[in-house]
């Protein structure tokens, strides 16, 4: 049974840091590329940063070296450090296997002005 479970969300206020964690179980983690997207009430969900099996990391534009992601084969599971953060920041955060098309459920991130 494939799961993806992210945690780590919460308020912050701006100029904070946040990290969330995505643990993945049921497939194989080490050749996933995984993801972190966001959302917001009536806008589309947006790429915030992948990282390929390989290590090859991609960032949305909006991230402009606040974040970073990493992974961790050995734990299956994988990080998204936040920091700087903004009150646009503010949404829900999904975790994906993206080859397999997988999300789990979502955690929220506040960013308080």
């Amino acid at each position: 049974q494939v799961r993806v479970v992210e945690s780590g969300g919460g308020l912050v206020q701006a100029g904070g840091s946040l990290r969330l964690s995505c643990a993945a179980s049921g497939f194989i983690f080490s050749i996933e590329t995984m993801g972190w997207y966001r959302q917001t009430p009536g806008k589309q969900r947006e790429l915030v940063a992948t990282i390929t099996s390989g290590g090859i990391t991609n960032y949305g534009d909006f991230v402009k070296g606040r974040f970073t992601i990493s992974r961790d084969n050995a734990k299956n599971t994988v990080t998204l450090q936040m920091n700087s953060l903004k009150p646009e920041d503010t949404a829900v955060y999904y975790c994906e296997a993206v080859l397999i098309g997988y999300w789990g459920q979502g955690t929220q991130v506040t960013v308080s002005s």
